[in-house]
């Protein structure tokens, strides 16, 4: 369990510093299509960087697909990136504290229930898991970002 949960989260990390500087293609609820750079998703709203809508604060609920625009796979850097992650959170004990600790998070728990989402994790498909809104929303779980930003300073 430990080993899915370490693997999961090399690639939401991963995919949290591949969010940056991709366009995507947002499909709204009301067939709109939205094309921009994904900001950041917090409390339930995207915010998107469009180059002709400036910023805009979507709401989740109204964000029915999000595709990346061009390409849909990750970088050759990527099993390089993913590689340095996972070295560096084995090597610190209070990382691997916090990854066990994630063992009982409801919210965590849930996604890791999620037959499309593990199917993306254990295929190392980062460009699915950053189209998926529940994958997106874990990034904001307190103990995620914690890990994260101790991983990547």
């Amino acid at each position: 369990m430990k080993s899915l949960i370490l693997m999961f989260l090399i690639l939401a990390i991963a995919a949290g510093m591949a969010t940056a500087a991709e366009m995507r293609e947002i499909e709204l609820t009301d067939g709109t299509i939205v094309t921009g750079e994904i900001v950041s998703l917090s409390g339930g709203v995207y915010t998107v960087r469009s180059a002709t809508l400036g910023t805009l604060r979507i709401e989740e609920s109204k964000v029915r697909a999000i595709r990346l625009k061009g390409s849909a796979g990750s970088s050759a850097n990527t099993g390089r990136e993913e590689m340095s992650l996972q070295n560096k959170m084995m090597s610190d004990g209070e990382i691997m504290n916090m990854i066990q600790g994630l063992q009982n998070d409801p919210e965590f728990q849930e996604i890791l229930q999620d037959a499309e989402i593990m199917k993306a994790v254990q295929a190392g498909d980062v460009a699915t898991l950053v189209t998926n809104p529940k994958f997106m929303r874990l990034l904001d779980n307190r103990t995620v970002k914690d890990i994260k930003n101790k991983v990547t300073r």
